[in-house]
């Protein structure tokens, strides 16, 4: 694996001012021996100093580098890595270095999207920039098989540069996949949703998506990226079983919404029951215990309003 390695290169101010200087030192040299000399012969001499110091100066013109905030250039000489400049500045190197620019800002994409490359024509010109479409939901099984549509935001950066370009072709088409394939990794594991106390996609959105971030950092280790964060941005049923799952959704909101209804009305009766003991308002059998505990619970767990029934007699008749 290579190993980044961060150059501190030469003030690009100071080798200006010598590579100006050269330029004007030809020229002196030019014209002190046109003065010298008048119309005779010049000497060979001089004519090729000042030959060199004007190629020299041109030389080292391929040497100036400004480098933007946020952003590096990966140098190499010969197809062998020399290092990589990571502060912004104005600097002079090595003018036979290759120089790849990298950015080290902050980017983000949705798991999704599809990448347009660049195209040139014959002569090198751009005739379309490259470019990115919207992400579109992924479809995959949930733990359970349900079908459901999951799409995911990433935001990352490049933190090595010696890595995002050596170690991988094209370290953002490599991000994107690799994004794509943890994403359903993490969706087969998990269920969309759970009653109990296991971790589900959408009750559990933290602690997955926080799983989903150290899965594709774990993934992006090789490429020199580090993932800052990673969030669930789209999470729903597929269409073809998306009402199917409405109803039972519903289903189990009603039998939970019921169950407590009967915690409640069974409590209630019991308080009651024991109240009436307690003071000795009635002393009941166990046939018209039953009864009266058979109408509080058809009262109290009802749907609707009750229709109340006044008995003109007796209490056993």
């Amino acid at each position: 694996m290579i190993q980044e390695k961060v150059l501190q290169p030469a003030a690009g101010w100071r080798s200006l001012v010598i590579c100006l200087a050269l330029v004007a030192g030809g020229i002196a040299v030019i014209v002190l021996n046109i003065l010298m000399h008048g119309r005779g012969p010049l000497p060979a001499w001089p004519v090729f100093l000042a030959i060199a110091m004007f190629v020299t100066a041109f030389v080292m013109l391929f040497g100036f580098q400004a480098v933007a905030p946020n952003n590096a250039r990966a140098l190499l000489l010969f197809g062998e890595y020399q290092g990589s400049i990571t502060g912004s500045g104005f600097y002079w190197v090595n003018p036979f270095y290759s120089k790849k620019r990298i950015s080290l800002r902050v980017r983000n994409f949705e798991t999704g999207s599809r990448t347009t490359p660049e195209t040139k024509d014959a002569s090198g010109k751009i005739l379309q920039s490259k470019s990115r479409t919207t992400g579109r939901p992924s479809k995959v099984n949930d733990r359970d098989g349900n079908p459901v549509d999951i799409s995911a935001v990433v935001v990352w950066k490049v933190v090595n540069t010696a890595e995002a370009l050596f170690e991988v072709d094209d370290y953002e088409d490599f991000v994107a996949v690799q994004s794509e394939a943890a994403l359903r990794s993490l969706a087969s594991r998990h269920p969309y949703d759970s009653e109990d106390h296991e971790v589900s996609l959408r009750k559990n959105t933290v602690e997955v998506c926080e799983q989903l971030r150290s899965d594709i950092q774990e993934r992006l280790d090789k490429a020199g990226v580090q993932v800052l964060e990673a969030r669930i941005s789209h999470l729903a049923y597929a269409p073809e079983i998306a009402a199917a799952m409405l109803q039972r959704q519903q289903a189990q909101a009603v039998v939970a919404a019921r169950t407590k209804i009967v915690e409640g009305a069974v409590g209630m009766v019991q308080m009651a029951l024991d109240h009436l003991k307690r003071d000795n308002v009635i002393d009941l059998d166990d046939e018209r215990r039953a009864a009266m505990v058979s109408n509080l619970l058809v009262v109290l767990c009802s749907d609707r309003h009750t229709q109340p029934v006044v008995n003109t007699g007796t209490i056993y008749h």
